[in-house]
């Protein structure tokens, strides 16, 4: 192990749980667990809101996996990313003032609290719980298998260790900080994401000799990798275009990034945050994937695709450097598990438990001082099972991401921008949409038909969008038929 690489991470861990503890006791001044623990207490400014979004949206996926396939498909990965540059701006734009405005009005603290004051139907609410909680499996797996192969490179610690130890620094420090916690780590992790991408990218340049040097390098390795379709003619214009619907248009039904737009404190909040996060993203996007994908004229093989962003940082950067640096995909990956070990806890905890299975608890004489025990045990038992899983990783963790991605955008996107926007919209509607969403997308990503580059979530969500309007509109003619 190098000490040069190992003391700057483990600095950088050691702030994070100070951040987590004193977010604790500013929590603790503000009343109410729930209110704070989930949703910070709603207090949010544009620049803090700007980097949580981000960094959210910036996950083991974007600093690992992404500049993985960067490294396999060459140069038009790196086109294909930037689809991805106002995917904050789309959240905040379409769900932000009107998110905040509605919350507020419901006393909302969970996304499906929001579903249900829209729809008032059990069924859309457990439903829409237990696809989260099966969609954050599958990416909170991603996200732990992206730490523990990061920790296992920069420390030459096993994987099965590494995991152990990334699994109990973001338990920990989001059960004792909880959402407070995140937004504020997010935000330290947000700028050092900016600033190791910058670092790391000016590194492999001037190890590579220049830019135009590199590009030749990967023609001489292989020409598909200069071209924008990539080895094979993966990237083709149908598999381009559903990877816009994935990963930017999409991403406005990913409920952590949609429980952003709950949680800032004003509309000039709102207005800064958008422009931020949507300059931070297309920073991090082409940074952290052109490096990806430049750094094969460097590191020609390697064992695994996903480990190649920890091994340019300590190849092209000094190890002190590469230490501080390192704790960039660290910060992207831990800003992204706590976010959605946050949303698991609120919708294991307070749509299910509290709303359903023992309403009383919550008003109760002592729940103030039970409901925080309560949420640490539902926070670790949801992360002892994700440990588990990711015991087994897949060969790249970026097609596991996209998966799960896909599904939860297959049952949140139409109730979620339709339930705000559109006045016919009903739960028979929601529910239908999720269903079909969901069932279509899961069909379509087990058999694998040819689709001619087309991505399962396309026609999932053209038939989601199908069966919400037309459950809804054949409802709303029959309650209304004078109107309809």
């Amino acid at each position: 192990m190098n000490s040069q690489l190992l003391i700057p991470m483990a600095l950088y861990l050691v702030a994070v749980f100070a951040l987590a503890i004193y977010s604790r006791k500013q929590g603790d001044r503000s009343g109410g667990f729930l209110n704070e623990y989930l949703l910070g207490s709603r207090s949010m400014g544009g620049f803090v809101l700007a980097m949580t979004l981000a960094a959210t949206y910036a996950s083991a996926s974007s600093f690992i996996g992404g500049p993985g396939a960067a490294y396999k498909m060459g140069l038009g990965w790196v086109l294909l990313a930037m689809i991805q540059l106002p995917a904050a701006w789309l959240t905040l734009g379409v769900l932000g003032k009107k998110f905040a405005i509605e919350s507020r009005r419901h006393n909302a603290l969970t996304l499906n609290d929001m579903l249900y004051a829209r729809y008032k139907n059990r069924a859309v609410v457990i439903f829409a719980s237990l696809a989260l909680l099966l969609a954050f499996f599958g990416t909170m797996v991603v996200q732990f298998v992206g730490g523990a192969r990061l920790l296992q490179t920069v420390t030459g610690l096993s994987y099965t260790h590494g995991l152990m130890l990334f699994a109990f620094t973001v338990g920990v420090y989001t059960t004792i900080g909880g959402f407070r916690a995140v937004v504020m780590t997010d935000t330290v992790q947000g700028i050092m994401m900016i600033i190791g991408t910058i670092a790391l990218l000016v590194g492999i340049i001037h190890a590579g000799g220049s830019l135009g040097e590199m590009i030749t390098d990967l023609h001489a390795i292989d020409p598909a990798l200069v071209t924008p379709y990539g080895p094979n003619h993966f990237l083709s214009e149908p598999f381009m275009l559903s990877f816009w619907v994935l990963v930017c248009f999409g991403v406005i039904g990913l409920p952590h990034a949609a429980v952003r737009c709950m949680s800032y404190k004003s509309s000039k909040s709102l207005h800064k945050g958008m422009v931020i996060s949507t300059a931070m993203v297309a920073l991090l996007m082409l940074g952290m994937h052109l490096a990806g994908a430049l750094g094969r004229s460097i590191v020609p093989e390697i064992d695994n695709p996903d480990q190649i962003m920890p091994t340019l940082m300590m190849t092209v950067l000094p190890p002190v450097v590469a230490g501080v640096f390192l704790a960039g995909p660290m910060a992207a990956i831990m800003s992204t598990i706590d976010s959605q070990l946050i949303q698991a806890s609120a919708t294991l905890l307070k749509d299910l438990y509290l709303n359903y299975i023992n309403p009383n608890a919550a008003k109760a004489p002592d729940a103030e001082s039970k409901l925080p025990t309560l949420s640490l045990w539902v926070t670790g038992i949801f992360s002892l099972l994700v440990f588990i899983a990711a015991t087994n990783p897949p060969d790249m963790i970026i097609w596991l991401n996209l998966l799960a991605f896909g599904g939860m955008q297959a049952v949140f996107l139409w109730p979620l921008v339709l339930g705000l926007y559109w006045k016919k919209a009903t739960a028979s509607g929601a529910l239908a949409s999720m269903i079909a969403g969901l069932g279509s997308y899961a069909a379509l990503s087990t058999f694998k038909p040819d689709m001619s580059g087309v991505h399962a979530i396309v026609p999932s969500l053209a038939i989601s969008l199908f069966a919400f309007l037309l459950v809804s509109s054949l409802q709303y003619r029959k309650a209304h038929p004078a109107t309809a």
